[in-house]
């Protein structure tokens, strides 16, 4: 059985909204106070307290009322919060008073997200590129995007760009080569896998693709080897991920009783699961 006829639970999928805490930076001649507690504002969202984080951050505005920065993270207190039309006024806010910073239009984009608005992010995630095309976060996103409604050409282009804006991560790599998965273009796939391989190691994220690469050459007792040691992985959703796969390959090789365990053990992590559905369906 060829493990590309399979839904896939993407790699891609799994990269998170980038970074609502990490806060923003700023450089005098903003008052020192206003940088301090802005600063002081973001740690505090970034650990999960809302309440000093927004007493911190108004009042890092109130010293400086065109601080857009202190807009941007108060926005995202917001935006934790589930105050999606208060995000929405900060970030607009922070935008009209300096949209030549990507920051505004990445809140906007994440606000759009949020809200399910796909074309929307988009366009946002696009805003802040066109101001800053380093600006790493937002290329995560826009690549993302275009990876869920399955422009996979288009999405590839991003994450090869990715990979020259942030060149040690491996985000631009895996994502790079899901796409070129989808696309069947397996050799180059091959050809990204190793050389994510050769500068990251063997990554959970990693292993994973090489053991897809097994399967699509119906190596299902080598894929299965490498897929073992990911069932006990700290990430719930990566273990999960793996029994799913290992699912593909004791059914490649007619071990439909060991498809279906391995199936049920995928399915109790994550119900949607198109991997582990279809092989419990197939080994009935």
């Amino acid at each position: 059985m060829r493990s590309n006829v399979l839904p896939v639970v993407s790699l891609v999928l799994a990269l998170v909204l980038a970074v609502l805490g990490a806060g923003c930076a700023s450089v005098p001649p903003l008052p020192p106070k206003a940088l301090e507690l802005n600063r002081d504002g973001a740690a505090a969202l970034a650990a999960g307290d809302l309440s000093t984080a927004e007493a911190r951050l108004a009042l890092a505005i109130e010293f400086s009322p065109r601080f857009t920065e202190a807009w941007v993270n108060l926005g995202y207190v917001e935006l934790r919060r589930g105050n999606l039309e208060r995000a929405h006024k900060d970030f607009a806010k922070a935008k009209d008073l300096n949209p030549d910073m990507p920051a505004p239009h990445h809140a906007l984009g994440l606000l759009a997200d949020r809200r399910g608005k796909g074309k929307e992010a988009e366009k946002y995630y696009r805003e802040a590129l066109k101001v800053d095309p380093g600006f790493v976060a937002s290329r995560v996103n826009l690549a993302r995007r275009l990876f869920q409604r399955a422009a996979f050409d288009e999405a590839r282009e991003q994450f090869l760009r990715l990979t020259q804006v942030e060149s040690d991560v491996p985000a631009g790599y895996l994502g790079l080569a899901e796409c070129l998965l989808r696309l069947d273009r397996e050799p180059e796939a091959d050809d990204v896998i190793g050389r994510g391989r050769a500068r990251f190691g063997d990554t959970p994220e990693l292993l994973m693709l090489v053991a897809r690469q097994l399967l699509r050459r119906e190596a299902y007792a080598e894929a299965e080897e490498t897929l073992a040691p990911l069932t006990a992985d700290p990430d719930r959703l990566r273990a999960g991920a793996a029994w799913g796969w290992i699912g593909v390959a004791r059914l490649g090789r007619g071990d439909r009783v060991g498809a279906r365990a391995a199936a049920r053990e995928a399915l109790l992590v994550d119900r949607s699961d198109g991997v582990a559905a279809e092989i419990a369906r197939r080994a009935q």
